[in-house]
C-alpha cells in the first residue's frame, strides 16, 4: 500500500483518480481549496480518504500534506484558456508558484515520484499531426505557458535534485463529474447541459477545429501506470486516444444521442485557442505500457447518460 497525495483531488479528474487509487489499496489524501472542485465528487468514498482544504500557494500547508507520502499526483491548477487570457496573473500564481511550492515540498520530504498533470496546450498550433513529444513547444495562451513552465520545473527538479517526476500531457479530458455550470466549463459539459435545457450553445470559430477527446478513465489508467513505470524520470508523455473529432461532429453526436434537432450559434474564434489537436501515444505505449481502456464513443455515451441523470 502506497501513501498518496492528490492535489486538486476534489475536482473532476482528481476525484476519478482518487477512486481508482483507493480501489487499488492505496492510502489517499486529497488537497484542494475547493475553488473549482466539489466535495460532492468525493461522496462515494469520503470516509476512506483524508481531506485537507488548503491552497497550493500556502507553502506550509503544502509541506504538511506532502510529508510522509510516497507519490504525489499534481492535478490542481487554475484551468481554462479564456480564464488565463482574462487574468494571467492568477493563472501564473497558482499554476507556476503553486507547482514550485509542491516540488520543493516533495524534494524535502523524499517523495518517490511526482506525477504532474501537464497539458497538450503546450504544443500550440503545429503542422505536424498527430502531436508527439519531440515537437517544439509553442504555447498560445497564458494558461499554456503556465502548464509548460510547470512541466519544465518538473524536469529541472529531476535533473538538479534527483526528484523523480513524470509529466503527463492531457488532451481534452471529459467524463462524469465535469462541471457544466462554470463560465469556464469545457465544451462537452456545455453542449450536454445546453441541449438538455433546450438552449442553443455557442461554438467559437467555424466548428471544424478538431480535438483528441479523451475519456477520463483513459487518463486515470495512464496515471496508474505511471506509478510503477521504469525509465520515465523527468520525462513528458502524451496520454490520450489518438483520435480526432471536430467540434461540429461532437455537437451533432450529442444532439443525436439526446434526440434533439437543435442548431448551434457561431461566434469568432477565441484568443489562445488551438486549431487542431491529436495525440501520438506511441511513447506512452512504450514507457507506460499504456493503452486506452475506453473509446471516444463509449466514453461519450457514459458521460451523456450521467448528465441526463442529473435532471432525473
Amino acid at each position: 500500500m502506497a501513501k498518496v497525495l492528490i492535489t486538486g483531488g476534489a475536482g473532476f479528474i482528481g476525484s476519478h483518480l482518487a477512486e481508482a487509487l483507493l480501489e487499488d489499496g492505496n492510502s489517499v489524501e486529497i488537497f484542494d481549496n475547493l475553488s473549482t472542485g466539489h466535495l460532492s465528487n468525493l461522496e462515494a468514498f469520503r470516509d476512506r480518504i483524508t481531506f485537507t482544504e488548503a491552497d497550493l500557494r500556502d507553502a506550509s500547508a503544502v509541506s504538511a500534506s506532502v510529508a510522509g507520502k510516497d507519490y504525489v499526483f499534481h492535478e490542481a491548477a487554475l484551468a481554462s484558456v479564456p480564464r488565463s487570457v482574462k487574468d494571467p496573473l492568477a493563472s501564473n500564481d497558482v499554476n507556476v508558484n503553486g507547482t514550485l511550492n509542491l516540488l520543493i515540498a516533495a524534494r524535502d520530504a523524499g517523495v518517490r515520484r511526482v506525477i504532474y498533470a501537464a497539458s497538450s496546450s503546450a504544443y500550440g498550433n503545429t503542422e505536424v499531426s498527430p502531436k508527439h513529444e519531440a515537437l517544439p513547444s509553442n504555447p498560445l495562451s497564458p494558461y499554456a505557458v503556465t502548464k509548460l513552465v510547470g512541466e519544465q520545473y518538473c524536469r529541472a527538479f529531476y535533473e538538479v535534485y534527483g526528484l523523480e517526476t513524470l509529466s503527463i500531457r492531457y488532451f481534452n479530458v471529459f467524463g462524469p463529474r465535469q462541471d457544466p455550470d462554470s463560465p469556464y466549463s469545457a465544451v462537452i459539459p456545455i453542449f450536454a447541459s445546453h441541449v438538455l435545457d433546450g438552449k442553443s450553445p455557442t461554438i467559437h470559430g467555424d466548428g471544424e477545429q478538431t480535438r483528441d477527446f479523451t475519456y477520463v478513465k483513459n487518463v486515470v489508467a495512464g496515471n496508474m501506470r505511471a506509478m510503477a513505470a521504469e525509465n520515465v524520470r523527468g520525462e513528458t508523455v502524451n496520454v490520450a486516444c489518438g483520435g480526432s473529432y471536430s467540434v461540429n461532429y461532437l455537437f451533432r453526436s450529442i444532439c443525436d444521442y439526446y434526440g434533439s434537432s437543435m442548431k448551434a450559434k457561431y461566434s469568432d474564434s477565441r484568443p489562445g485557442d488551438v486549431r487542431d489537436s491529436c495525440a501520438d501515444i506511441s511513447k506512452a505505449r512504450e514507457l507506460l505500457s499504456y493503452e486506452p481502456v475506453a473509446s471516444f464513443e463509449e466514453g461519450l455515451k457514459a458521460t451523456l447518460d450521467w448528465y441526463r441523470s442529473l435532471g432525473s
